[in-house]
């Protein structure tokens, strides 16, 4: 994501439009090579940029408004004189920018997804692992019902799962429409109809990019749906970290990062370093997204005046974002220790009641809500309370009271089934929703 990188990506670009143009039999091949020699693109390694002055660039580019402009005259001066003409001909500024951050999101988020990847395969490891550890489910930040620490790892893998999904259905699509997006100069400078609307394809395959269906220098699904989900993918981690974060608290103490988290001040503190860096970056994420969807609602015309140039920085920022969170929540899944001992006393805390949705449905029926509600009034612990009941003379109330006996599919759903999976009780349709039976009512009803 540095100011380098994005140069390089640039000079690529304007490499391969010539390279396009000499696949489609238009630029001589001379051409193609001697300007690839010139920033070293027949070579391994190496930067395209090397020979380039950042600063000088950066200095240039405030009177165009953007950096394409300046650049094109850098690169013309490292070209044989005879094949200058084909560097940038018939393109504008957006082709080269738009085609250029296409190219970088591509490669960061092929590896945010390695890092993602990763995550939710450790996690799910974890999930298994501790599928049948009893926990305290919370809700509105109480107690509620009991689960396990595998149901809330198999969550978190869950979320970030999804959130890989959506990232392989994204698309990275190379710009090629000239300055209106008409393709006008390409036509001109090919000669045909068909030969300028093969261009943009063959300016794709050069950039291992998509080939696009049409110019969008003003429609800008390819930045927004890319910005949307990063964001998804950075919620998820967010929800990991902000529980490690939590369950970490001395006081609760089920989960602690294992690893770093020093405090200068204070020796006895071992902080959650990285669920706090992760939860940073998901904090800031939606926020920059909002701002890719004003821009793209604000790109008029046939090319926006400011509200392309607020993309840049913007995107850049959000793939910065998933690529430390991503690797930050990779290291966190696989250092992260879990306290089983310590979340079953923390879910024996409250004497039994983590189970009263159950006792309500045992008792009620025997000695009415209005004694239950006073059996659970107070702190004390209600296995003597149950056991001084006549009307529960026969219940086995250690059972009754045992949280693990009252986890439902939890282990189930730690281990990677899924909640509505079964036999023909749970019909479901084609898309995972409980099948109605046609009178408005699912068939599980």
């Amino acid at each position: 994501m540095s100011d380098t990188s994005v140069l390089d990506a640039l000079v690529r670009a304007e490499c391969a439009l010539v390279a396009a143009y000499v696949e489609r039999g238009v630029a001589p091949r001379e051409a193609g090579a001697a300007i690839d020699h010139a920033f070293g693109l027949d070579a391994r390694g190496g930067s395209p940029s090397a020979t380039l002055d950042v600063d000088a660039l950066v200095a240039a580019s405030v009177a165009g408004g953007n950096p394409v402009i300046p650049l094109v005259e850098m690169m013309k001066q490292r070209v044989p004189v005879e094949h200058r003409a084909w560097v940038h001909r018939g393109a504008t500024s957006q082709d080269m920018l738009d085609t250029a951050l296409m190219a970088i999101a591509q490669r960061a988020v092929g590896e945010a997804r390695s890092w993602l990847t990763r995550t939710a395969e450790t996690l799910r490891r974890l999930a298994a692992q501790h599928a049948d550890d009893v926990a305290a489910a919370r809700t509105l930040t109480q107690h509620a019902v009991p689960t396990t620490v595998g149901a809330r790892a198999a969550a978190w893998a869950r979320g970030i799962e999804r959130a890989v999904t959506r990232i392989d259905a994204l698309g990275y699509p190379a710009q090629l429409g000239g300055a209106g997006g008409t393709l006008a100069s390409f036509l001109e400078i090919t000669g045909s109809a068909d030969a300028a609307a093969a261009l943009p394809a063959a300016f794709a395959r050069a950039m291992s990019l998509d080939a696009p269906d049409a110019p969008w220098h003003v429609t800008r699904w390819p930045v927004t749906e890319l910005g949307d989900a990063l964001v998804q993918a950075l919620d998820a981690l967010g929800k990991f970290a902000a529980d490690v974060a939590t369950l970490s608290r001395t006081e609760i103490a089920e989960l602690s990062e294992g690893v770093g988290g020093g405090s200068s001040a204070m020796p006895q503190k071992q902080n959650p370093a990285e669920a706090v860096l992760i939860r940073s970056a998901a904090l800031r994420a939606p926020q920059l997204a909002a701002t890719l969807h004003l821009a793209a609602s604000l790109a008029v015309d046939e090319r926006p005046d400011g509200a392309w140039h607020a993309e840049w920085p913007t995107l850049r920022e959000l793939l910065r974002l998933a690529l430390g969170a991503s690797g930050h929540a990779a290291s966190l899944a696989s250092h992260v220790r879990v306290d089983a001992a310590a979340a079953a006393r923390n879910a024996g805390l409250t004497g039994g009641r983590l189970v009263s949705e159950r006792l309500r449905g045992v008792l009620v029926p025997l000695i009415g809500a209005e004694r239950f509600a006073g059996l659970l009034a107070g702190d004390d612990d209600l296995a003597g309370a149950l056991r001084a009941l006549p009307e529960a003379e026969g219940l086995d109330v250690d059972a009754l009271l045992d949280p693990a006996a009252y986890v439902g599919l939890a282990p189930r759903l730690a281990r990677g089934g899924a909640a509505g999976a079964g036999g023909a009780e749970n019909a479901h349709d084609g898309r995972g929703r409980a099948a109605s039976d046609g009178s408005g009512h699912g068939v599980d009803e």
